[in-house]
């Protein structure tokens, strides 16, 4: 049985706010390598998805620069995902019956796994202004459903098992 953590209130955070570090599977060593944005070539202007990113792994010292191609943030559960700049498979996924669960870091896992364990879950009122498509609201139903809280917080648990590696 899950432990209910009582009532969660939608942060209203978006993808974008968890981009700013991408953990993924090194296609060097296999080994967990990040993804982050590039020290140089930062224009202030630019939006979060298309400034220039780096991904790097501390294991085999692979470096890689994003070469400023389309962003394409993943949609839907049916396969793995991918990150946005360099199409590498996400460190911190795992397959459930239902569909893939995935996360970009641990902040993001952690925002999953807050709602999903919250007994009473809490959004915005319709009628307050700021952003209404948030991340928690486009999670897939199937993660939302109380009847898979059980299994879902297991797959968390089993993809935070995980991080010990990152």
């Amino acid at each position: 049985m899950a432990l209910l953590s009582g009532r969660f209130r939608d942060p209203r955070s978006t993808e974008y706010d968890f981009i700013g570090l991408i953990v993924v599977r090194c296609p060097g060593c296999e080994g967990a390598a990040r993804v982050v944005p590039a020290p140089e070539g930062f224009d202030p202007g630019d939006r979060i998805l298309f400034r220039p990113r780096r991904l790097v792994c501390r294991g085999c010292g692979l470096s890689r620069t994003w070469s400023g191609r389309p962003a394409t943030l993943s949609r839907g559960t049916a396969q793995p995902a991918k990150d946005p700049y360099f199409g590498m498979p996400l460190w911190f996924q795992v397959e459930t019956r239902h569909g893939w669960l995935w996360a970009y870091n641990l902040e993001h896992l952690d925002l999953i796994r807050r709602f999903v364990g919250a007994s009473l879950r809490e959004r915005a009122p319709w009628y307050d202004t700021g952003q209404k498509m948030t991340l928690v609201a486009r999670l897939p139903v199937w993660i939302k459903r109380a009847k898979n809280r059980d299994e879902i917080l297991r797959a968390v648990g089993r993809i935070h098992a995980s991080s010990a590696a990152a």
